[in-house]
């Protein structure tokens, strides 16, 4: 698949990304994530309660723009690719809404790291 396009979806909640959201390509150096559901029971069964919940820092990326252009004109790429899980800083990205879904729009720099299987 060429950037900007999304995964084809797997079975955990967290890679889940449909394909009706190609109505929507990010510019430049930015990345639309989708954050992975909050854990609600601990290991042993324990219940948490959503004020306990932590925010969630992992991150599955769903679309991502053509790059930057740097100071000579070229076009530096996105570091990461569709479907790679990423770690987000606690603070930033901006909200979006698509189809009762919330996503969130970050700059490529601004990711903090990637996971690695």
């Amino acid at each position: 698949m060429g950037s900007g396009y999304l995964s084809s979806g797997a079975l955990s909640p967290c890679d889940l990304a449909g394909k009706a959201f190609r109505k929507f390509l990010p510019l430049f150096d930015r990345v639309l994530v989708e954050r992975c559901a909050a854990e609600t029971v601990t290991k042993g069964g324990i219940m948490i309660p959503e004020k306990a919940q932590g925010k969630v820092l992992q991150a599955t990326v769903v679309a991502v723009g053509s790059g930057a252009r740097g100071k000579n004109g070229d076009i530096q790429p996105v570091s990461v690719k569709v479907g790679e899980k990423v770690l987000l800083p606690e603070y930033g990205g901006t909200k979006i809404v698509l189809e009762d879904k919330d996503y969130y729009l970050f700059r490529d720099g601004d990711i903090l790291g990637k996971y690695v299987d």
